[in-house]
């Protein structure tokens, strides 16, 4: 695999709780709002960067929120609603890779090590990340991208909002030198408070300092964690909560599509995607699903169970296909399609459906994933995709075809 130097992403949603009324109440957009309790003794939970322009934060009292804004409009938190959105946007980040850790339901790192090979570089893939949670779930997410941990946070902090910061270990060092020791990730107030009474105040000035003073400031495992952040020297990994629970790949259409033989050919292509990431990460997986949203945003999902586990291309277009087809579609617009593979167990999948028994098949996979890997990001794809009046879509990954006279 090749060496990724930049390989941590730390994707934050901007103002996630107000900015979800925001986008479901039109009258609230470009208002100052707060999500929170509306009581005397009422808190803060989230504000919009309108709210924010008067200094208002998370866990502030209400009541001077309400006395540094006037006007400010007070939002009852749906908690549900939110962690149904968040559910969205994890879905999209696991879709580039199963390591994802979240940390709240408005935040997570990513390890992308092992899909630049499918996706690019992992600045495309922050990339394709904010547009799809932009056109699929209507928000606005700031990503960082950078060699570590803390890093990344740091990037995703300064990007906001609604922007995309990458750091590269050469150049971290002098990003990272002329901060305030607050941007140190672990540096609370009290002990920013205890670095200035010595003079520390530039995250330069904790790296230039000896470690031992820092020990006797902080402690052992503070001081020297602190002198190494400052250093940009953090050896964490992303470390997903649980196993990876799905693979799957989905495209918004530019435009609503009515037409179910363009609805076919873009499903094909998703399954092929689907069945190289199976493939990439040594699974297989038993039940076959279909997403679509129509235009109307009304969202529908439909599944099969496979009596044995799949990564074979050609078993996944053809149940997503069966699918598709049962839904018997009669010119409906189709804004966002799906196709994802569930239920998922580790191993080659050396046990396949007998529609994949054909070693035919099992080689055109095996093929197409090698060229993807030789060629970086390279789409092999089926003859039948050969065409130019394919829908423009809007998803991840590099598009291109290999055609014979690439060479």
């Amino acid at each position: 695999m090749q060496h990724v130097a930049e390989p941590i992403l730390h994707a934050d949603m901007d103002a996630f709780y107000a900015s979800v009324e925001q986008r479901d109440d039109p009258d609230l957009r470009d208002r100052p709002v707060v999500v929170g309790g509306a009581s005397g003794r009422g808190v803060v939970a989230a504000a919009s960067y309108e709210a924010r322009h008067f200094g208002i934060r998370s866990a502030m009292p209400m009541v001077q929120a309400r006395r540094l804004c006037p006007d400010l409009v007070v939002v009852t938190p749906r908690f549900d609603v939110y962690r149904d959105v968040s559910r969205d946007v994890m879905t999209i980040l696991r879709s580039f890779t199963p390591l994802v850790e979240p940390l709240s339901l408005d935040e997570a790192f990513l390890d992308v090590a092992g899909a630049v090979r499918l996706f690019g570089p992992p600045d495309r893939i922050a990339a394709a990340i904010r547009t799809q949670v932009h056109d699929q779930v209507g928000l606005a997410v700031s990503v960082g991208v950078a060699p570590t941990k803390s890093l990344a946070k740091l990037c995703s902090d300064m990007a906001k909002p609604d922007g995309l910061l990458h750091v590269t270990a050469e150049e971290a060092p002098g990003f990272l030198r002329p901060l305030p020791v607050s941007r140190l990730w672990g540096a609370g107030p009290k002990t920013v408070e205890r670095l200035h009474d010595y003079g520390l105040r530039t995250i330069g000035d904790v790296a230039g300092c000896d470690v031992g003073l820092l020990v006797r400031l902080l402690g052992t495992d503070r001081g020297r964690g602190l002198h190494d952040l400052a250093h940009g020297r953090d050896p964490r990994r992303v470390v997903p909560h649980e196993p990876a629970k799905s693979v799957s790949n989905e495209t918004t259409f530019e435009h609503d599509v009515d037409d179910p033989a363009e609805l076919h050919r873009v499903l094909l292509r998703l399954a092929a995607k689907v069945g190289s990431r199976l493939r990439a990460a040594e699974l297989s997986g038993r039940t076959v699903s279909l997403k679509l949203r129509f235009a109307t945003f009304k969202t529908i999902t439909r599944s099969t169970t496979l009596d044995v586990p799949t990564d074979a291309t050609r078993v996944i277009a053809t149940e997503a296909t069966a699918l598709l087809d049962a839904l018997r579609l009669e010119r409906v617009r189709v804004r966002l399609l799906g196709v994802g593979v569930s239920n998922l167990a580790t191993g080659d999948a050396s046990r396949q459906l007998e529609l994949d028994a054909d070693e035919r098949w099992k080689s055109v996979d095996a093929v197409t994933d090698a060229v993807r890997a030789r060629f970086g990001g390279l789409d092999v794809t089926f003859a039948s995709l050969l065409d130019d009046d394919l829908p423009e879509l809007s998803e991840t990954g590099d598009d291109r075809r290999l055609a014979p006279d690439d060479g």
